[in-house]
């Protein structure tokens, strides 16, 4: 009986760990509008927090990339369960807006930057046939998150409030994710087959960090993930407040959230297959095109028939575009620093996550509606097809050798 390659348990481990660490962060949208019927706070406030979520996370993403390269992921995913557990529980007991904001928006932003950009970068390393699939399956986590994490607040939050589940949530990321950071490990250069030849040079010839951020392929790269991000984050956060201001019961609204989730993942999969049949970029540019569509079409929603049909449609584009960037950034960029390397693309595209929620509460508590949140996300969405045009193919660089620096 031949044994089944590691690199599937780095899957599922990745599945898992995203899912519960990013979810437990996005559980935010669930909890806004109850939050506010409760202590009075205002949605921009109470949205600020996601705000100081997705910048923290820029910067997670970028300081954690660059450790899981030096010291491994295990350390880094296993430190970021312990922080996402302390702020969670820390933040369902804060007495003032203020302080909620800075107990849910530092610590669980960080630690959200510590699982999706590391575990992706060891991914990589640890295939070379079915990459795009496999990436994609660890992408695929994200979209559990609100499928899952999602519909548990909100139950929790119906059968008793919401500060009892929010601490039971960062009580489930330390029981989930601190023993899943131990089935986390490198390929070994040593080994021979997918995961040594995953684990070796570039595709694109191998980069210096320094070369890498210096390079016309990465500032497309990473504004085309912030001009993404900023359409399609504003939406998703204000969803499911958006089909409770149109009549929708509390528990139909956050299964709407869980639909787009659902859609999601299929469009995180069948976009990495097709990837790998017609290329990163065309594939990408599909996906942003009709993620801009699917945004405007919010303008129009009003039952909960419509916003099921419009989260299927938006589920599926936003969640198709998001595992090609860490392709893309593979390809280009080689896989010796991918870690360091997509985590600069994070720390850019997070700043586009931080923009949506708060952009929308404030449009929110200014006009009354959220009808200019969507038309500003179509725009920015159309922004995103005209940057993404701009990719060029790499150029494989001369061998260099490897600085301390680069090594980062």
């Amino acid at each position: 009986m031949s044994k089944i390659f590691y690199g599937w348990v780095i899957v599922g481990t990745g599945i898992v760990v995203t899912c519960i660490g990013v979810g437990a962060m996005l559980s935010l949208s669930i909890f806004l509008q109850p939050m506010s019927e409760a202590t009075g706070w205002s949605r921009t406030g109470i949205s600020t927090a996601a705000l100081i979520n997705w910048l923290c996370m820029g910067i997670g993403s970028f300081l954690w990339g660059a450790l899981s390269d030096r010291f491994g992921t295990r350390a880094v995913v296993l430190c970021g369960g312990v922080l996402l557990g302390a702020g969670m529980v820390t933040a369902s007991q804060a007495g003032s807006l203020s302080q909620f904001q800075i107990m849910f928006g530092v610590p669980v932003g960080l630690a959200a930057g510590s699982f999706y950009t590391p575990l992706t970068a060891t991914t990589t390393r640890w295939f070379t046939r079915n990459r795009s699939l496999a990436v994609a399956l660890v992408s695929a986590g994200l979209g559990l998150g609100s499928t899952v994490v999602g519909p548990l607040a909100r139950w929790i939050i119906t059968s008793y409030d919401w500060r009892t589940a929010m601490l039971v949530i960062g009580d489930i990321a330390w029981l989930v994710v601190i023993p899943a950071a131990f089935l986390v490990r490198e390929p070994s250069a040593a080994g021979s087959g997918a995961a040594s030849a995953a684990a070796a040079g570039g595709d694109g010839g191998e980069f210096t960090v320094g070369q890498a951020l210096r390079t016309p392929q990465f500032a497309a790269i990473a504004l085309t993930n912030f001009a993404c991000c900023a359409a399609h984050s504003g939406p998703i956060f204000h969803m499911v407040t958006h089909a409770i201001d149109n009549g929708v019961t509390a528990m139909a609204a956050t299964t709407v959230l869980g639909v787009a989730g659902v859609a999601s993942l299929s469009g995180r999969i069948l976009c990495g297959l097709m990837a790998d049949r017609i290329g990163a970029k065309r594939m990408l540019l599909m996906g942003l095109a009709l993620q801009a569509v699917a945004v405007s079409l919010y303008v129009f929603t009003r039952d909960l028939a419509s916003f099921y049909a419009v989260a299927v449609v938006f589920g599926f584009a936003y969640g198709g575009a998001m595992p090609l960037y860490a392709i893309l950034v593979r390809e280009y960029f080689g896989a010796r620093i991918m870690g360091t390397v997509f985590g600069a693309v994070g720390t850019v595209a997070t700043l586009g996550m931080a923009l949506g929620p708060w952009a929308g509460g404030w449009l929110y508590d200014t006009f009354g509606s959220y009808f200019w949140l969507y038309m500003g996300s179509f725009g920015i969405g159309l922004g995103a097809v005209a940057i993404a045009f701009t990719f060029r193919p790499p150029r494989p660089l001369p061998a260099v050798v490897p600085s301390p620096i680069a090594a980062g």
